[in-house]
């Protein structure tokens, strides 16, 4: 057998962009302005409380404090649309994740580089009824992919299956090269 590495004809390629996208929970919407909120809100505290400690003119400190609280709802409202633009789709072969509002991007995470997969929910998402599920790739510290904004019963059968997976991956037998593979 003698080697070959032809070339493949990207228009027969799978188009993961017609693959039907599940939308993340409903209620990521609302935990990611809490969130946003929660990170701008001790920001305009601390503005607002200036005048105590500080000799700032009022004009200025209006204007800093306006410019703080557009900020914050600015970053709440884009935290919600983006929230509601997060979507994942699993088939048999791959984890598709789509995310971001300014910059879009999709990960296509191939099942079979996938060696551990964890759920965890911080105490806002669990407020919300949320939870994460990030799937780990060989060679990685932090997680290759994180799918936030799921239900739990969500995350976690995807867990079970992605681990399913995982288990039949590495009880199957090794594949050995042919006898007349010369790369083998």
């Amino acid at each position: 057998m003698t080697w070959r590495n032809d070339p493949v004809d990207v228009n027969s390629l799978p188009a993961f962009e017609r693959v039907a996208l599940t939308p993340v929970s409903a209620r990521f919407v609302p935990y990611r302005i809490i969130a946003a909120l929660g990170f701008w809100g001790p920001f305009t505290l601390i503005v607002a409380l200036t005048p105590l400690w500080a000799t700032v003119p009022l004009p200025a400190h209006a204007a800093l404090l306006a410019g703080v609280l557009l900020v914050g709802t600015a970053a709440a409202v884009l935290s919600a649309l983006e929230a509601r633009r997060r979507a994942f789709a699993l088939r048999d072969e791959d984890l598709i994740h789509q995310a971001g509002l300014v910059v879009q991007r999709t990960t296509v995470l191939p099942v079979c580089r996938i060696q551990h997969v964890e759920t965890a929910s911080g105490p806002l998402e669990r407020a919300f009824g949320l939870m994460r599920l990030t799937c780990f790739t060989a060679g990685g510290t932090s997680g290759d992919l994180v799918l936030a904004g799921l239900r739990p019963e969500t995350a976690e059968a995807l867990r079970q299956h992605l681990l399913e997976r995982i288990r039949a991956r590495d009880d199957a037998p090794a594949a050995s090269p042919p006898e007349d593979d010369p790369l083998g």
